[in-house]
Formats: structure tokens, sequence, C-alpha cells
């Protein structure tokens, strides 16, 4: 039997967060550092990347996984810095709002390009580091980060951000399917209202922030320690036996709001 004190630890452990610059990517990296993991950062822009890989004492690349070839690129970075890969959290998203007659082709292509098929390619890219760190007692983790929206009607116009984390929800389930044999688990969490870019917009001001958080069952707009909470218990010991999921990190939103 495992000492429950060791049944969360990550301490070792190499894992890759994709949009770790900011939002719930950075929350996610800096709890996984904390608790001792050797962390490394990626997102397109080179000055917040380094800045925040600075910040948190994590590894920073530079990398855009809207395109195959990008994700690849990505993936061979990684393995010149390591031949293995415990964890890969697939955060990096991108969104788009537009009343329903006005929506451009241009906000399908973009969304789905990095939410969609940047997981997916980004994914396969890593496999050889994911085998090679993977175990019957110690799978390798493949975090995907959905979204509430791909699970309940959004407020807002955003069409093809809710299909597209309603798809990332399946290509969890898909890809669990395929890997389990190779004791790979993949897994994804679906946020309610976080502090980040995409939400700024409803929370910039106290009214709306306010106005959010009256909608959460729980009454609060997620914290840091629990975007970093889940990916942990995800990636720890007490996660192993757990693959094919979609969990809902929403106070409440989506089962009971």
């Amino acid at each position: 039997m495992i000492p429950s004190t060791e049944l969360f630890d990550v301490r070792g452990k190499v894992a890759l967060v994709t949009g770790g610059s900011r939002g719930i990517g950075l929350m996610i990296a800096r709890g996984l550092v904390d608790a001792g993991a050797r962390v490394l950062v990626s997102s397109r822009k080179e000055a917040d990347i380094v800045a925040a890989a600075q910040e948190i004492g994590a590894e920073a690349i530079v990398a855009d996984v809207s395109t195959q070839e990008g994700a690849v690129a990505l993936a061979d970075a990684v393995r010149e810095r390591t031949d293995r890969l415990d964890v890969l959290v697939n955060n990096a998203g991108a969104t788009w709002g537009a009343p329903l007659e006005e929506f451009p082709q241009s906000g399908w292509d973009r969304v789905s390009h990095v939410n969609v098929e940047g997981i997916f390619h980004l994914t396969v890219a890593l496999l050889p580091q994911l085998r090679a760190a993977a175990s019957a007692e110690d799978p390798g983790r493949v975090i995907n980060i959905g979204s509430v929206d791909g699970i309940k009607v959004p407020l807002t116009e955003n069409y093809s951000y809710s299909a597209s984390k309603a798809a990332v929800h399946m290509l969890t389930r898909h890809l669990a399917k395929r890997l389990a044999g190779e004791q790979i688990t993949v897994n994804a969490i679906a946020p309610g209202p976080f502090e980040s870019k995409m939400t700024a917009f409803l929370l910039s001001s106290e009214e709306g922030r306010a106005a959010v958080a009256a909608q959460v069952p729980l009454g609060r707009i997620g914290s840091d320690e629990d975007a970093a909470g889940l990916t942990i218990f995800l990636s720890s010991r007490a996660g192993a036996y757990l693959t094919g999921t979609v969990i809902p990190l929403d106070g409440g939103w989506s089962g009971c709001g």
C-alpha cells in the first residue's frame, strides 16, 4: 500500500504545458513546479513565455501548435531536452465570438486548428517520449483542457469554441481507448470560469465578476489551486487508474447549475 503522503507525489516527473504563459496554463505549470516536477512551458509569443518560465522556474519553448508542422517542431524541441515525458498538458487554445449570422470562416479555422488538431498532432508527435515514461504502475499521462462550454450551452456566441471543446472531449475518449494498452492515460479537464484572457471580457469589472460568480453553485470563480490540484491528481499515483474521463472543474456550473 502506497503511503497517503506519496499518492499525490509528482516530484521528478517531466511535464509539458502548452499555452503556459498565462491563464489556466500558467496556473497548472506553477502548481506542477511547486510540487517538484520539471516543467516545460510553450507558447507562440517568445517574450511572454520566457517571462512566465522565469517567474515560475520552468523551461520555455516558443511554439505554435496550430499546424501539424508546429506541433512536430515542439515535439522535436522537447526531445532535445528530455528523452521521456511523464505528463503532457494540452492547454493551448483559441476562441472567437461573433453573432450567428456574422460568424466568419476564420473564426472556425483558427479555433479548430489550435483547439482540436493541435492536441491530436502534438500528442501523436510526443508518443515516443510518453511511451518511454509509461509503466503499468505509473502510466504516461495526457491531460487535455476542454471546457464547460463543450458540455453545456454557453452564455456567449462562441460557436466554434464550444463545438471545438466538445470535440476535445470526444477526442480524449478516443485517444484514451487507443492508448490504454500502451499504459498511457488520457483525460480531460473541463474548466468553468477562471481568470484568463478568454474570460477577461466577463470578469474585468466587479459587476461582471459578481454576475458570473452568482451563476456558479459554489459562488466563486475558479482559483489557481483548483486548476493545479486536479492536474496534480491526474498526474500522480492517485489518478493512475483513471482514463477516458472528462472532469468538470466548474464549481457545479454544468452538474447542478
